[in-house]
């Protein structure tokens, strides 16, 4: 993999350092819980299949009392798309080199009434740049004024940067998070968005813009989802409540493993296998 550039290098220290507060803020919930649980990271590397050094990330883990189980992974990888990959890629038809970095995180919590939740963020650059990401809420029971402080803060980080983008982006949420063969939405929603594109100045929105929205995207996960696993947390549930919450993750399975982007490009440009299907819950069931 080539040398990274300013803007690739300043991509990849911000989702790091996201990735350091975030489990941080984690571990301090399970300290609060009575646990000793921490994260175990394990570092992995790439081959590309051009033959080029294809770099790598580290996934991060943790097993614990409040969180059953919870992945926070980052990567920093490059290379070449295969061609038939590269056709549906903007700006790796005619020259198929990428560079990508980004943050991956999904919990899934061991109360039924602590919702799980998915946040990634990423930095792709072909012969275009763009940034994508966002979060959604996935409670098994579905608390309204949860769902409504999730939105009311990623709403808050959208209108900062641009009034359409949280109209926009929480449709294509709505859009994106759905299972086509249930007929059914993975969750509650959040925001999604792709193809933020990087512009020089007076042509659009710069690196520069589309950075700092990325980042308060990072920002607004960060403060609110603990508030909501806080709230919750400490509430008695059942073997009924349970229950509810294991098939709830087949549903989140189904959608991970069919319609993910993320899971689809980690698996076509070689990705760490563990690392990609760290989304998978560790305990699930299907009626």
């Amino acid at each position: 993999m080539n040398e990274l550039d300013n803007q690739q290098q300043a991509a990849r220290d911000w989702f790091e350092a996201l990735r350091d507060r975030t489990c941080a803020a984690f571990e301090a919930i399970e300290r609060e819980a009575g646990s000793a649980a921490a994260f175990d990271y394990t570092p992995w590397e790439r081959s590309d299949p051009s033959g080029e050094a294809g770099g790598g990330g580290v996934r991060g883990q943790m097993v614990g009392k409040v969180f059953e189980k919870v992945g926070v992974n980052v990567s920093t990888v490059g290379g070449r798309f295969s061609p038939e990959f590269a056709k549906s890629i903007p700006g790796a038809d005619e020259n198929p080199s990428f560079f990508a970095t980004g943050i991956s995180l999904v919990a899934h919590m061991a109360n039924p009434h602590v919702p799980a939740v998915h946040m990634n963020t990423r930095f792709l650059c072909t012969t275009k740049r763009w940034f994508g990401g966002g979060a959604d809420l996935n409670p098994a029971i579905p608390y309204e004024e949860d769902t409504e402080a999730f939105h009311a803060r990623l709403r808050a980080a959208c209108a900062a940067h641009d009034p359409t983008f949280y109209p926009r982006f929480s449709r294509w949420a709505e859009e994106y998070f759905f299972i086509p063969h249930r007929g059914v939405p993975r969750g509650v929603g959040g925001i999604f968005y792709d193809h933020l594109e990087c512009n020089d100045p007076g042509e659009g929105a710069t690196f520069v813009e589309n950075f700092a929205f990325t980042r308060d995207v990072g920002e607004a996960f960060l403060d609110i989802f603990p508030k909501l696993v806080r709230a919750r947390m400490d509430m008695p549930f059942d073997d009924a409540d349970r229950d509810r919450l294991l098939t709830f993750r087949g549903r989140y399975v189904e959608f991970n493993l069919l319609y993910d982007r993320g899971t689809i490009f980690g698996l076509r440009t070689d990705g760490n296998v563990d690392s990609i299907l760290s989304s998978m819950p560790p305990v699930v069931k299907w009626p």
